[in-house]
């Protein structure tokens, strides 16, 4: 089943990983919908990645930065697709790249035009 973002639901605006959403139906496909964002950490997050890195475990400043990327990435792709008319996006995908020290996060769907069934 799709994931849902939890603001997506407040303001009646949808984002599914899957082709479809169960319960509506596609009157239109709008195009393509992409937001990317690019991050860097900063010396004093590098310091702290680098502390945890050598105790192992998860590196929780990279985390914290790498989902608040994934999260803008999202919104930016949410308002391409609301300026083509969409109310909802279909097929999300995330990626991630790097970049020297920078990553680069990618969120792209289908937007789309749905209604109730």
């Amino acid at each position: 089943m799709g994931t849902q973002e939890p603001a997506s639901q407040a303001t009646g605006f949808l984002v599914v990983t899957t082709p479809t959403i169960p319960g509506y139906r596609v009157k239109k496909v709008l195009g393509v919908a992409t937001g990317l964002t690019a991050r860097t950490r900063g010396v004093g997050g590098k310091f702290v990645a680098g502390i945890q890195s050598m105790v192992g475990g998860e590196v929780s400043a990279f985390t914290m930065e790498i989902e608040k990327a994934r999260a803008e990435a999202v919104a930016r792709m949410r308002q391409k697709a609301q300026e083509l008319g969409a109310n909802a996006v279909t097929g999300l995908d995330i990626e991630s790249s790097d970049l020297l020290s920078v990553i680069i996060i990618s969120a792209t769907g289908t937007a789309v035009l749905v209604e109730p069934e």
